[in-house]
């Protein structure tokens, strides 16, 4: 049986590739911070029903000692990078943080794996941030990156070190340049919960409208469940090597809320505002992933479409607010 680290478990990509691996037979380790709220962490790999399946166990991506010590009593043959402060908003009312945690926490994994486990396969959670003010259409694992956040920034320093370490120590370690994926366990601040959620309120009564920031800005949207499967078959290479993760379809904010209030029966005119002050500081207007490596190497191919994906979006919000 093979035994695999996730940091970053009880998050959306967490929970889903918990789930994946253990139907794959796999012992799942998970790396959680110390909370306050310990009580509701696990809430995601609770919905999925495999809570009871993992092991949690506690540590910091801050602190190196932490890190090690998992390591070294669990001997993982494949650690999943992907704990990081990685709410875009957020990374500009706490830029140091989100370096702290989001850049230098995968180097402090990486050393942590380097000491006390080299042979095991890494993967990084890399992101389409890091293209930001794109410099070419679609962004391709050649694209050169153009980060307009400090969480952008901060994923591309990530990313180099990844790349170092595969280079520097023969570490077989990949990254997944993952463009936007969602899911009905999407964090409520992420613009597509926020849109189903809203829809949900609103085909409740418990709302009448939704407010939303910049409607015009175009997102590669596909669904988590899919993206986890991408991570686990890059490291089932011979050769590590970085890869983008994309649907090869891009559409507004706007679009996704119309399929959103459409899947409940609604029209967006009706219902969404806009906000000036939820607009970003400065804004990454369009993403566009080319997702061929990942089809030609991996085999892997987007399987969920978005109108598919808005739809159980919507569905489960429903289902939780009427409870």
């Amino acid at each position: 049986m093979k035994t695999a680290l996730i940091t970053g478990i009880t998050g959306q990509d967490g929970a889903y590739l918990s789930e994946f691996l253990l139907g794959k037979n796999y012992r799942v380790i998970g790396l959680m911070r110390r909370s306050a709220s310990s009580d509701v962490i696990g809430e995601r790999l609770r919905w999925l029903g495999v809570i009871d399946k993992v092991t949690l166990v506690e540590g910091n991506l801050t602190d190196l000692g932490s890190l090690i010590r998992t390591v070294q009593t669990y001997q993982p043959d494949e650690v999943y990078h992907l704990a990081a402060q990685s709410f875009v908003a957020t990374s500009w009312q706490q830029p140091s943080l989100t370096g702290l945690v989001t850049g230098l926490g995968a180097v402090t994994m990486l050393e942590a794996v380097r000491i006390a486990r080299p042979q095991a396969r890494f993967y990084q959670a890399s992101s389409s941030e890091m293209f930001g003010k794109v410099q070419a259409i679609p962004q391709s694992e050649t694209t050169p990156f153009y980060p307009r956040s400090p969480y952008a920034a901060a994923k591309l320093y990530a990313h180099w070190m990844t790349v170092n370490y595969r280079e520097s120590f023969g570490m077989h370690a990949s990254s997944g340049i993952l463009f936007n994926h969602e899911s009905p366990l999407r964090g409520i601040e992420f613009v597509t919960r926020r849109i189903t959620d809203g829809v949900a309120r609103i085909k409740l009564g418990l709302a009448d409208h939704l407010t939303l920031g910049n409607v015009e800005a175009k997102r590669d949207w596909g669904h988590a469940r899919d993206y986890v499967r991408a991570m686990w078959l890059m490291l089932q290479q011979n050769v590590a090597d970085d890869y983008v993760i994309a649907t090869g379809r891009t559409m507004r904010v706007a679009d996704f809320a119309a399929l959103a209030f459409a899947a409940a029966g609604l029209s967006m005119d009706d219902h969404v505002r806009t906000d000036q002050a939820l607009m970003r500081p400065a804004e990454v207007e369009l993403l566009l992933g080319d997702p061929r490596k990942a089809e030609r190497v991996l085999g892997w191919k987007a399987s969920v479409t978005l109108e598919q994906l808005a739809a159980e979006m919507v569905e489960a919000d429903l289902a939780r607010l009427s409870r």
